[in-house]
């Protein structure tokens, strides 16, 4: 029927709520139904995609992207593209919800939001921001091959944060937890205390010192040193990037790239927001090692690449449906042996660095930036002066191989990845980390 070698859709329907407070203030809510689909066709060593939106014709969004394929082909031939066969996929282990939160009211989900707005307005905070989103939805996958699989998913989360200012300066606390859960988040993690959280940070920053930059050992946070596993690993292992050449890992599965205590994995199964039964290719989800006992054991692949490669596919992940791209889920560094306590006694001098601000990494170099949201400096094995404006920055092949200590207390944390102009919810973290040299910047 189609004159092409491989299809596959991905259909997507449901809702989306998003409510935003300012000062206690509604800036915006917002609920939108959403229905379409993501229709990819490969022809040789081209592929052609379309999307689709409301009601549409799944054979004529089908016959688009194959002529797109077929058109792209015959006018540049490439290489051909093998896809990796794949056994059809089950909605196992799928997350059980306690509240519907379709089930809440719109009215009830900003009362609530202006209340643990409210929380976070405490004498010297001049601004605090509040923010709700939810989505549930359906996914059907289809291909060519006969693969079909169809899950249901809801998403909550919530995000509070606080300004506080004093001569012209300005500091800022944020809390956020997102997960698949129901309405039950905001008691899981305690909405009103994180809310306090944020602005007791900001207050406090207001006092800290400025940091002062150098080469020392550092003590990273749960936080801190997720982000560093996702971006600076997690990102150099998906095997598209190894395959356009921007990866410091390429050629290096089975090679020592870190510290014997070092332990990465990424896993779709955990109930976690980076969550998926299958991916956007129909993948079975599986615990994926990418490194153990320091050594590289694996790439993030999609059906394309794992063909390529070799390896497992089952990383592959859209927005909505654009177009699938390989991508992480939930990532984060295993538990080690060592306590807090032992980190601050083996450092005795040094910097504890805490939560993150965002950054920076380049794959292809494998160098990295990050701030942190606050520190404290490390003096004869006791925290002492807190210090803001701080980052951590170096190469992380010499931060793995740096690591001394891991810790014994997990902690992740919830986000969204941004990769090809898309973003996708994701999980990561790690226990304490005690590095015995890196590059700290202060202000």
């Amino acid at each position: 029927m189609y004159r092409v070698d491989f299809f596959d859709a991905k259909i997507i329907e449901g809702t989306t709520t998003s409510i935003v407070l300012d000062n206690g203030n509604i800036k915006e809510v917002s609920e939108n139904y959403t229905k379409g689909a993501g229709v990819r066709a490969l022809s040789g060593g081209s592929w052609g995609y379309t999307s689709v939106d409301g009601d549409f014709d799944l054979n004529k969004a089908i016959g688009a992207a194959s002529e797109l394929a077929v058109g792209m082909d015959e006018r540049s031939h490439k290489e051909k593209v093998e896809m990796l066969d794949i056994s059809k996929p089950v909605a196992r282990n799928m997350p059980r919800i306690k509240v519907d939160p379709r089930d809440i009211s719109l009215e009830e989900k900003v009362g609530l939001l202006k209340e643990i707005g409210a929380r976070a307005k405490i004498e010297g905070i001049s601004s605090t921001s509040a923010v709700y989103s939810e989505s549930s939805y359906k996914v059907l996958y289809t291909d060519s091959t006969g693969i079909e699989g169809e899950y249901e998913l809801i998403r909550t989360g919530f995000a509070i944060s606080a300004v506080a200012s004093r001569e012209g300066m300005y500091q800022a606390g944020r809390e956020s937890r997102f997960g698949v859960n129901g309405y039950e988040i905001f008691e899981k993690h305690n909405a009103f205390e994180l809310a306090e959280s944020a602005a007791k940070t900001a207050l406090q920053l207001l006092d800290a010192k400025p940091a002062k930059g150098g080469t020392m050992p550092v003590i990273l946070d749960p936080e801190l040193a997720g982000v560093f596993a996702h971006e600076a690993v997690g990102h150099a292992s998906e095997a598209d990037l190894v395959l356009e050449g921007s990866s410091i890992l390429e050629n290096r599965i089975g090679q020592q790239i870190a510290s014997p205590l070092v332990n990465i994995i990424d896993d779709p199964t955990l109930h976690e927001y980076g969550f998926f039964p299958f991916d956007d290719e129909g993948t079975q989800s599986e615990k994926t090692v990418l490194i153990k006992d320091g050594i590289f054991s694996s790439y993030l692949h999609s059906r394309e690449t794992a063909a390529k490669l070799g390896g497992q596919a089952g990383h592959c992940r859209a927005q909505g449906h654009a177009k699938p791209i390989v991508r992480m889920s939930n990532t984060y560094i295993d538990n080690g042996t060592s306590r807090f306590e032992e980190m601050l006694e083996e450092i005795k001098n040094g910097v504890y660095l805490i939560g993150s601000r965002g950054g920076q990494v380049n794959t292809g170099e494998g160098v990295f930036q990050f701030n942190a949201e606050k520190g404290y400096l490390i003096e004869n094995g006791q925290l002492t002066s807190l210090i803001r404006d701080v980052s951590l920055s170096g190469n992380t092949l010499e931060i793995l191989n740096n690591v001394r200590m891991v810790g014994n207390d997990l902690t992740l944390n919830s986000g969204r990845c941004g990769k090809g102009g898309q973003l996708v919810p994701v999980t990561d973290g790690s226990p304490h980390l005690m590095v015995s040299e890196a590059l700290v910047g202060g202000a």
